[in-house]
Parts: structure tokens; C-alpha cells; sequence
């Protein structure tokens, strides 16, 4: 399996998973320009897409999803609760009904040889879900706009290959920072962003011996920095009750500026 962050942040996101049978976006929150050169970057074509799979519908998971299933005929996975919520508001301009495909948490599917399991999080949208994906014996899994996480959360993350998580924001950068109150509850609340402790707490519940990559993604332009990010995680799991210490793992930041290097599991 391919594993690759095209581009992660507050500003857009959109992660690429790919075998040698199969290629899927995972949201799409950046131009389609943007999108047809990070794939093309590693050996990709947008043409060549499954499927896009939709986390949730902010506009930084879905700014260029209209244009890459009009141009390409991308069938858009999502939940019905997002879907209602995209057609309703118009969020992607005309798309082709038969282009849209529900999916449910909890309910695996397959595109070709990926095995896909949406599952919940916990995030102020229609009906937000993760996604694990999985072939023969590899799996990946990008999480992120959840406001917090719990055993059902780390359940679906064990004995990934590799795994991006959200670390949004630095929590004293947030409160002292000029976004508006509201902003900063919302942020910090349960149906918000995970921080940057709260990624490294994450991660030392599902670090394994087989992990062979970690990304940390979502970061905020205002309220964290990739230094940061990387420090404060990094502390959390050698410091956490786990066996291991941060230096045992590759643990890079995926950009909002450009792709990462491409994971192969």
C-alpha cells in the first residue's frame, strides 16, 4: 500500500491511499489543480481514481471535490448525513447523482482490493466518520477532526502500518491567541480538534512494534507550529505509560503546503 499526504491543515486536506490495483482520495479540500499535481508527484493520475471518500463537509475536506468528480467521473463516498448536507447547501455544484455513494460507520466496504471502515468522531458536522483501510495484511488510517477520542476510537486504530492523526493546535497558543471566544470552545470542546497533547496521548495507545509510519496532520496555521507539534507529541509518548519512546517510531509532520514523502507499507 501507498500512503501519501498530499496536503493536511486548516487550510485543506486531502490524503491519497493507493495499491497496486486501487487509488482513493481521502477528502479533497484543496484546488483540483493542486490535487492533480500532488498525485502526479508520486506516479499518480486524478483519472485513475477509485473513489473519493469524504470525511465530513467543511470546506477544508471538500473545496475541490466538485471538480475532480466532474472532470473524472469520481464517485464521492460519504455518509448519508454529509451527502443530505452537500446536495441541500449546494456545496459542490452540479454533480451527477449516480456519482454519490452512501456509506455508514461501522459498515466495511470494498473498492476493488481495499477494504474500507468508515468509523465515527466526534466533530461539529453532519455526520462525521474516520477511515481504515485495509489490504491483505496492511492497513492505514487517517483520523482527524475529532474533538476527542476514546476506546472506540483506539480500537480502530490498532496494529495499523501506518496512521495520520490530527494534532490541531497547541492548547496555550489557542487561549492566548485572537480567535473569538466562541472560536476557542468550539476548538477546544468535544465535537472540536484533537491538541497536540492529546495526539501524542493518542498515539501511545496504539503504538506498536509494527507501526512503520506516523503522521501528525491538521495542523493550524494560527494556533500550533510544525516544531511544536512534533515536540509536544514526541514527549507525550516517551513520557506516556507505553513501552516505547517517541525516537523508536519515523513521526513526521504532513504539510498544508506540500505533499509528504510517500509511505510504502
Amino acid at each position: 500500500m501507498d500512503f501519501c499526504s498530499i496536503a493536511s491543515g486548516s487550510s485543506g486536506n486531502c490524503i491519497f491511499v493507493g495499491t497496486d490495483h486501487a487509488g482513493v482520495l481521502i477528502d479533497a479540500g484543496i484546488s483540483g489543480k493542486k490535487v492533480t499535481e500532488g498525485l502526479k508527484g508520486i506516479g499518480r493520475k486524478p483519472e485513475e481514481l477509485d473513489a473519493i471518500l469524504i470525511t465530513h463537509e467543511h470546506s477544508d475536506h471538500i473545496k475541490g471535490v466538485g471538480v475532480l468528480a466532474r472532470k473524472y467521473g469520481i464517485p464521492i463516498y460519504s455518509a448519508p448525513g454529509t451527502i443530505h448536507w452537500m446536495t441541500e447547501h449546494q456545496a459542490l455544484g452540479r454533480i451527477e447523482e449516480s456519482l454519490f455513494h452512501e456509506i455508514h460507520a461501522d459498515e466495511s466496504f470494498m473498492i476493488r482490493d481495499l477494504e474500507i471502515h468508515p468509523f465515527r468522531v466526534s466533530h461539529d458536522a453532519a455526520e462525521p466518520v474516520a477511515y481504515r483501510l485495509q489490504c491483505e495484511e496492511k492497513s492505514v488510517a487517517v483520523a482527524t477532526d475529532l474533538g476527542y477520542y476514546d476506546e472506540y476510537t483506539v480500537d480502530h486504530l490498532k496494529n495499523l502500518d501506518a496512521v495520520l492523526v490530527e494534532s490541531n493546535h497547541d492548547i496555550n497558543m489557542l487561549q492566548v491567541g485572537t480567535y473569538p471566544y466562541y472560536l476557542k470552545q468550539r476548538i477546544l470542546g468535544s465535537r472540536g480538534h484533537l491538541s497536540n497533547e492529546n495526539a501524542g496521548r493518542l498515539l501511545g495507545e496504539i503504538l506498536h512494534d509494527g507501526m512503520k509510519a506516523v503522521m501528525l496532520g491538521h495542523l493550524s496555521k494560527e494556533n500550533n507550529y510544525e516544531a511544536l507539534a512534533y515536540a509536544t507529541v514526541c514527549a507525550e509518548i516517551t513520557m506516556g505509560d507505553n513501552p516505547y519512546q517517541a525516537e523508536d517510531f519515523p513521526i513526521q509532520i504532513a504539510r498544508r503546503d506540500m505533499p509528504s514523502q510517500l509511505i510504502a507499507v
